[in-house]
């Protein structure tokens, strides 16, 4: 029989490309989306890459009504977890916003699970847990602590699916711990198409490449880093999306037993710095970047990037796709979308 697994935020970018490798692995995708920061014509979209019906639920994870319909309608074997708010700046500006978003809305959902008997998840975490590590490569056995809400948000959600699984042994888990997804996939139909200001680095010089942006602002040249500006493990979202179905294989399989709560980091290893990303951005477009650097973010770290070695060994993961990569394909789904998915509708 084929499993079904409940993808909550599975219209959003990383989302979206999460169900086409479920579908393509054989899984029965279901999408909740509260449509916050996503346009339906992702799944619809989906839909046409996946070559079958991915059901588009609209509802927030925080209306337990809404959750009670969609367990009782579906035969729920695992849960995807991507659903929140993810922007650093945004989060210190707003944090009452994003517990209520990103921590109420994990415990709802974990308690409908709970009530339905749905015991497996795969959360969506963030290396931001890991706060301004004092030496790089990051394993998972590093001291947590995260410079923001946004990451003391996702640190909360582990901790309460570490009192869970310690509760019930009936239940298992993965935290996903990403570093910086980019990239789109290959058929240019699926990727970031934030609904405001871009918060991340790609999505922001990918619209000043194609004509939306007049420059990119770099936060910071004053880092102890090689050229000043901040380092970051980039990740094709195309790699981070085989590692969720990988996560969801492991769990159905029991190679993470009941009772057991798994953070892992996904990652390639390589610490690229901003200005490195805007040349790779420059050969893949054959265009130019222009910059200006203001002052550093809030909460913002000088250097972070994964060792992915425990992925590859719990879940036979590896990324595969280098920066260019990473570049030429985000830029294509830029270039053949200049205006994202549209307007919603």
């Amino acid at each position: 029989m084929t499993a079904t697994v409940l993808v909550a935020g599975g219209n959003g970018y990383i989302g979206s490309h999460v169900v086409v490798e479920l579908a393509a692995a054989g899984f029965y995708p279901v999408v909740i989306d509260n449509l916050a920061n996503s346009n339906p014509e992702a799944t619809r979209r989906v839909t046409g890459i996946a070559g079958r019906d991915v059901p588009l639920l609209v509802g927030d994870v925080r209306d337990g009504a809404f959750l009670d319909e969609v367990f009782r309608a579906y035969p729920i074997d695992v849960v995807i977890h991507l659903a929140g708010l993810k922007a650093v700046g945004e989060s210190v500006a707003k944090p009452l916003l994003y517990y209520d978003v990103n921590v109420g809305g994990a415990v709802g959902l974990f308690q409908a699970m709970d009530r339905h008997g749905a015991k497996r998840m795969v959360f969506s975490s963030s290396a931001t847990v890991y706060g301004d590590p004092v030496t790089v490569p990051i394993t998972e056995d590093f001291a947590t602590g995260a410079t923001n809400p946004y990451g003391r948000t996702k640190l909360m959600i582990e901790e309460v699916l570490s009192d869970l699984v310690a509760s019930d042994p009936a239940w298992q888990a993965i935290s996903l711990r990403y570093f910086n997804p980019v990239g789109a996939h290959d058929s240019a139909l699926i990727g970031e198409d934030p609904n405001d200001i871009p918060n991340n680095l790609f999505p922001f010089i990918a619209q000043v490449a194609v004509g939306r942006r007049e420059k990119l602002s770099v936060f910071g040249n004053d880092y102890a880093t090689p050229d000043g500006t901040g380092v970051r493990d980039y990740i094709h979202v195309v790699d981070l999306a085989r590692a969720h179905v990988r996560a969801t294989q492991a769990l159905l399989q029991g190679t993470i037993a009941g009772g057991a709560h798994m953070p892992i980091n996904l990652g390639t290893g390589n610490g690229v710095s901003v200005l490195e990303a805007v040349h790779a951005w420059r050969r893949a477009t054959n265009r130019p970047i222009p910059y200006e650097v203001v002052a550093r973010r809030p909460g913002d770290v000088a250097a972070c990037y994964a060792n992915s070695e425990l992925a590859e060994k719990l879940l036979d993961w590896r990324a595969d796709f280098d920066l260019d990569a990473m570049c030429r394909d985000h830029w294509r789904w830029q270039s053949r979308n200049p205006q994202g998915y549209g307007e919603p509708g």
